[in-house]
């Protein structure tokens, strides 16, 4: 192979690695707006329960853990649910829209959320949404790239910085609702809400009521009537269940307000410290790439018969040298800043105090994180049915 040919492929392989290491960024100037539904029915507003997210955590590469703060995800995965809800709501779209610690409280539709990205920059979610038969209405992942102009205080105020991603989910939904839904379905799938509540309760009585087919979609069998004093006290035990999860939402709302300053002054600085690592990285990429053309090429002419040119080959492998060893050095300012964000994550813990709670009969106190005490709210509501019907 000639000299000649040889450089050639070397400027070939470098300018693959160069665009290779680019990359480009969309930054969203457009606000999309929430629509709203013309007069809605208010008989067939069907209920949403968001859970909470998927942080993420399982999901992420050795790259991506060195930037993603676990305090921070786990935070978060209780944060955005709140917005996601809170939009819904104040859409007009649905009924009741409640962020649920889990799905043993029925509600007609759920949203399920994962945490792809979130690094002040940019988010990324990916959002499944099915109804209470089980079926699937669609899996989506939603992405959204903001400027700084969205940490000025006037934004700030307004709205939240990737408030656009939650008003697209709820521009989806309604759009799915009202392309693949009749209103015939929609009473449907509430009446198999209440009929799968009451299952959990008494499942010797309202088994019958409903079937699952071959491929997992719950179907009505046959209706109970409608003066069926064993129904009247499910949805007795029902509104009283709702009532509890009503008073969830206080801890989410209050959760939301506590981290809302905090959260936001990380992702300001979360966002300028992004930017400069990606630049960081990029440097780094950029001298490691002119460093080892630079070794390359310098051993390619030291094989040359040359004196000068042997001369010039070992000034060449000593320039790529300091030149890869500066890259390393890029690399290590690059690690302090990924430890500046996972430092900043330690402040956003949060503590569930012991919830109270009157009886008709006595005084229960739940202890634990939200999740644990809505289960055992779960099993005190059990204990009260069993108690009213005779253990029936």
């Amino acid at each position: 192979m000639n000299m000649k040919t040889t450089r050639l492929i070397l400027l070939g392989f470098v300018g693959a690695v160069l665009i290779a290491c680019s990359t480009t960024t969309v930054k969203s100037t457009q606000y999309v707006q929430v629509v709203q539904d013309t007069a809605p029915n208010e008989d067939l507003l069907m209920d949403i329960g968001v859970t909470v997210f998927d942080p993420g955590i399982d999901e992420l590469d050795r790259d991506e853990e060195e930037r993603v703060s676990p305090e921070i995800r786990n935070a978060e995965a209780r944060y955005a649910p709140y917005l996601l809800a809170e939009t819904l709501q104040r859409s007009g779209n649905w009924g009741v829209v409640r962020v649920l610690p889990n799905e043993t409280s029925t509600s007609d539709i759920y949203i399920h959320g994962q945490i792809l990205q979130s690094d002040g920059e940019g988010m990324r979610i990916s959002v499944s949404v099915r109804d209470s038969t089980g079926a699937i209405w669609y899996t989506k992942e939603y992405e959204e790239h903001i400027s700084e102009f969205a940490y000025e205080a006037s934004q700030r105020q307004a709205n939240d910085p990737f408030q656009v991603i939650y008003n697209n989910i709820a521009n989806d939904l309604l759009a799915w609702r009202k392309a693949n839904l009749t209103e015939q379905r929609i009473a449907g799938i509430r009446t198999i809400s209440e009929l799968q509540f009451a299952r959990n309760f008494a499942p010797e009585l309202f088994e019958q009521y409903l079937s699952v087919n071959n491929r997992g979609i719950t179907q009505i069998v046959r209706l109970p009537a409608d003066n069926d004093p064993a129904l009247e006290r499910i949805r007795e035990i029902r509104l009283r269940d709702n009532l509890f999860v009503d008073t969830v939402q206080d801890y989410y709302a209050n959760y939301a307000r506590q981290m809302r300053v905090p959260y936001d002054s990380w992702r300001e600085q979360s966002y300028h410290a992004t930017m400069t690592l990606d630049q960081v990285e990029a440097s780094a990429r950029r001298r490691f790439v002119a460093g080892t053309l630079a070794i390359v090429g310098g051993i390619a002419a030291a094989t040359s018969s040359n004196a000068a040119v042997q001369t010039g080959a070992l000034v060449g492998v000593g320039a790529g040298a300091y030149m890869i060893k500066s890259g390393f050095d890029k690399n290590a300012e690059a690690e302090i800043h990924i430890a500046a964000l996972q430092e900043l994550g330690e402040s956003l813990e949060q503590e569930v105090a012991p919830r109270m709670i009157d009886l008709d009969d006595r005084t229960i106190m739940l202890n634990g994180t939200v999740e644990e005490q809505y289960q055992q709210w779960r099993e005190i509501l059990v204990d009260m049915y069993k108690a009213e019907t005779g253990g029936i």
